[in-house]
């Protein structure tokens, strides 16, 4: 295979300049982030008997994985007391009000429920933060009841461990195991744009490249790293049960009927990949073999024009070698 026209460098450069939300953009979402929990930790401090007992980052932010096109954060707010509401609605109204107590200088209308979560809009920056409430009943690993953003179910879940369980797959390969996470998304994401009804959310696609990892995929060759990922999707057919050991054993995990089973590092109850009919999966592995096959074709084209060709199939346009 020829690797003379485009390479592990060129992939990593267009990583930098068209996929990667910048570090110093980065770090102010994080600082806004911060300064809400800051804000919110000082009035507890002075209201030990609130009932929002814990605000931490979740989401792609927290992980080092956001891509450039991120327009709001993700926040997850701990809830204790027995007079928080089970109902959805009524707890995301619940929710608001104690923000809006919380921090008495934002208007009204900057902080307001949504479907599954509340949004607290900062007008200095123009940034979101969507605040998705957790119902806490004091579990040392900070367990609880997380509104899923796919149902709107509730679904036990820890945000601590699940930013643990990225930590160690980033620790083991520093930057490349983040980096080809970004590259996954920003193709499916082209995916979804391109093709209507495509779905392939990004929580997936991380779990799939934990499973890699886990195998000894070596994610420092960005071209070798991508056929990895595209080549396990299209031989699999999203068939094969994934699940980790971290925080439970393998003979703890629940059995499920779905087409794809992709097991919540953190509650072996829980298929994330539950509500995906085999049509999702079809559409997913057709663009796998469609991603694979054109990285094929890239890496033995002759000239550097065709070779970028065949990568504009992966990356589209904005790709140029």
């Amino acid at each position: 295979m020829s690797r003379e026209h485009v390479d592990h460098r060129e992939i990593e450069r267009f990583a930098k300049d068209r996929v990667n939300l910048p570090r110093d953009v980065a770090n102010e979402y994080r600082a806004q982030a911060r300064r809400l929990r800051e804000r919110l930790e000082t009035y507890l401090s002075e209201h030990p008997d609130f009932n929002l007992r814990k605000m931490l980052l979740s989401g792609s932010l927290a992980k080092g994985t956001a891509l450039r096109s991120l327009n709001d954060i993700d926040v997850a707010c701990y809830i204790s007391g027995s007079d928080a509401p089970t109902d959805i609605s009524a707890l995301l109204d619940y929710l608001a009000e104690r923000l809006r107590s919380a921090f008495p200088n934002f208007s009204p209308d900057q902080v307001s429920p949504q479907t599954y979560s509340v949004t607290v809009s900062f007008r200095g920056s123009g940034l979101d933060v969507d605040v998705v409430p957790i119902l806490y009943d004091g579990d040392e690993n900070w367990y609880g009841n997380l509104v899923s953003q796919d149902d709107g179910s509730f679904l036990r879940t820890s945000i601590p461990r699940h930013l643990e369980f990225a930590g160690k797959r980033k620790a083991s390969q520093p930057v490349h195991f983040a980096q080809v996470v970004r590259l996954i998304k920003y193709w499916a994401r082209r995916m979804k744009s391109e093709h209507d009804g495509f779905r392939f959310k990004s929580f997936m696609v991380e779990m799939i490249l934990s499973h890699l990892s886990d195998d000894g995929h070596d994610m420092s060759d960005y071209p070798e790293a991508l056929q990895a990922f595209f080549t396990y999707v299209a031989q699999s057919g999203l068939r094969e049960q994934i699940a980790f050991t971290d925080y439970y054993t393998a003979s703890a995990v629940g059995s499920f009927d779905d087409c794809v089973q992709i097991i919540d590092p953190v509650n072996e109850g829980n298929n994330v990949a539950r509500l995906y009919t085999p049509s999702n999966v079809d559409a997913i592995v057709e663009a796998a073999l469609d991603a694979g096959d054109a990285i094929d074709a890239a890496l033995a084209a002759p000239a550097k024009r065709e070779t970028v060709y065949y990568w504009q199939k992966v990356f589209g346009p904005a790709f140029n070698g």
